[in-house]
């Protein structure tokens, strides 16, 4: 792939679509073969392709310095937390295996009340969901689980007084991760890997016709 083409709203959908279980690199991979970039456009290149090759990485940095920030206020913590837990909802894999399982476990409860929070059904045109970006959880859009989760770890940052650790916390975390994609070289596996990516969007977008 010619990352120099992909837009960064490409790069933004391609994390809010890809499996949310992949594994993290490992450590000897992830801190190797450093080297500035020899130019602008090369720079652009490389952090797009580092920040989808080592997305998870990435996640695993920014909440372990979260945690590390905020390690003597629990409730900050939690905060964290919930904001981990709203910003995983935007990805597609993540929510709808939420989804399953809550769903599953309710079941076991009330299978009226599970059946009450499956997902609306959606109207096929011509093989596919007229709403195939809408994603559901326990019945509502995601994005109500998002904003809420959003609310109520603002309320406890707010409450713990750990609003501006919070904000230290992820300016360090961000600089941190765009240093490393910025200096860390685009390996083999992850040029491979990119391939592999292409194919099997190219094969869903074929099985879906």
């Amino acid at each position: 792939m010619d990352w120099d083409n992909v837009a960064a709203e490409d790069v933004i959908e391609a994390l809010r679509e890809v499996e949310w279980s992949t594994p993290p690199r490992s450590f000897g991979e992830f801190f190797s073969r450093f080297a500035f970039p020899r130019s602008f456009s090369k720079w652009k290149s490389r952090l797009k392709c580092n920040l989808y090759y080592y997305r998870t990485n990435y996640f695993i940095l920014l909440i372990f310095v979260l945690g590390l920030a905020l390690i003597t206020r629990p409730l900050a913590i939690l905060g964290a937390a919930l904001t981990a837990l709203s910003l995983a909802f935007l990805n597609d894999s993540f929510a709808a295996t939420f989804n399953e399982k809550t769903i599953r476990t309710i079941r076991h409860f009330s299978p009226h009340l599970a059946a009450k929070m499956r997902p609306p059904h959606m109207p096929v045109i011509r093989g596919r969901s007229a709403a195939r970006k809408t994603v559901y959880v326990c019945g509502q859009p995601r994005l109500v689980f998002v904003l809420l989760g959003l609310t109520a770890s603002f309320v406890l940052w707010f409450t713990s007084c750990g609003l501006l650790w919070v904000l230290y916390a992820l300016t360090t975390a961000l600089f941190m991760i765009i240093l490393h994609a910025t200096l860390r070289t685009p390996n083999l596996k992850a040029r491979l890997n990119t391939f592999r990516e292409e194919f099997r969007a190219v094969w869903r977008n074929y099985s879906e016709l």
